[in-house]
């Protein structure tokens, strides 16, 4: 059996007449990246909090690491919040001591790691910057080293891409991957498909406030069917007849989705008919798109909602 650094069950959590989480569970494999997936307001944020026992559930219960309580494993722990906050007189390297220093780590060795962190993501230039002189990435970049600094088992990133330029996403992405190489478990919130695309083991999707779904990256996909684009060699419109009756012409080629079983059958018949091949590509859906799928799904008056108004609320 896989063992879990994260296993929180039945997480609840209410404001007043408002139910914020409905039973949210979260099962994270030791040494994976684990992506927690939603439209803003979804409840990503305090299902994270409850997980780490930043505030108390309603329902449910969260372990970590082998099974402890939250409180008593926060040396092994590194959580950079959604409210990023550093004392802006301070320097940067020793911002990140000051952080590593709160779980532990000598103060001198977190000058040194934050001095080796920070040069080898290229921001070597900015050590020694007061973190008010700084732009908000930079800033963001150094209270995340902090997070990490005393080489936690588990990291816990509450939307750690928000506010980020593509250079420092892609700094962040390598982080992240370097940090689960280490052995490091990492678990961190994002309603940005692409980054969850390209970095996540596995996914879990909340909306409106409930567990939707939980899987591979690749799973999430097969939900929906393939994607094909095809250009036939010659300009026959006959040969709509051996495609799918929502075959849509555009150009010379032709678009329509079909299930994977269906995919050597449907180039049988066209290897068959003559029309021949100029053109075919065949893709499995975006993240992007099965995030939206699901979301969809929710319940009945999410899927009645206007189309483009579907889309901006998850995507926002």
């Amino acid at each position: 059996m896989t063992e879990l650094a994260v296993e929180a069950t039945g997480l609840t959590k209410y404001f007043d007449s408002f139910t914020a989480v409905d039973h949210v569970n979260l099962k994270v494999p030791t040494g994976c990246i684990y992506g927690v997936l939603g439209p803003n307001g979804a409840g990503k944020t305090t299902s994270l909090r409850m997980t780490l026992g930043i505030i108390d559930p309603d329902e449910g219960i969260s372990r970590l690491l082998g099974g402890h309580k939250p409180q008593s494993v926060r040396h092994r722990i590194g959580y950079l919040p959604e409210e990023r906050g550093l004392y802006p007189g301070m320097k940067a390297r020793e911002a990140i001591a000051f952080m590593g220093a709160l779980r532990g780590l000598d103060w001198r060795e977190g000058r040194r790691r934050a001095g080796i962190f920070m040069t080898e993501l290229g921001l070597e230039r900015v050590i020694d910057e007061k973190i008010r002189k700084m732009s908000k990435g930079m800033a963001q970049m150094v209270q995340l080293i902090g997070s990490i600094v005393h080489a936690p088992d588990l990291i816990v990133l509450d939307e750690p891409f928000s506010g980020l330029d593509p250079v420092n996403q892609e700094r962040l992405e390598m982080l992240v991957r370097r940090e689960r190489d280490r052995g490091a478990t990492i678990l961190f919130s994002t309603h940005v498909m692409a980054h969850a695309e390209r970095l996540c083991d596995r996914i879990v999707i909340i909306a409106r406030s409930q567990h939707r779904f939980e899987g591979t990256v690749d799973e999430a996909r097969a939900l929906l069917p393939m994607q094909v684009r095809y250009t036939p060699r010659d300009n026959d419109d006959a040969v709509a007849r051996l495609l799918p009756e929502d075959a849509e012409r555009k150009g010379e080629a032709w678009h329509f989705a079909i299930e994977e079983a269906d995919v050597e059958p449907l180039l049988g018949r066209i290897t068959a008919s003559g029309h021949g091949v100029a053109g075919l590509s065949i893709a499995r859906p975006a993240l992007h798109d099965a995030f939206v799928h699901i979301v969809r799904q929710v319940d009945a008056s999410f899927a009645a909602m206007p189309e483009g108004d579907a889309v901006e609320e998850v995507v926002a």
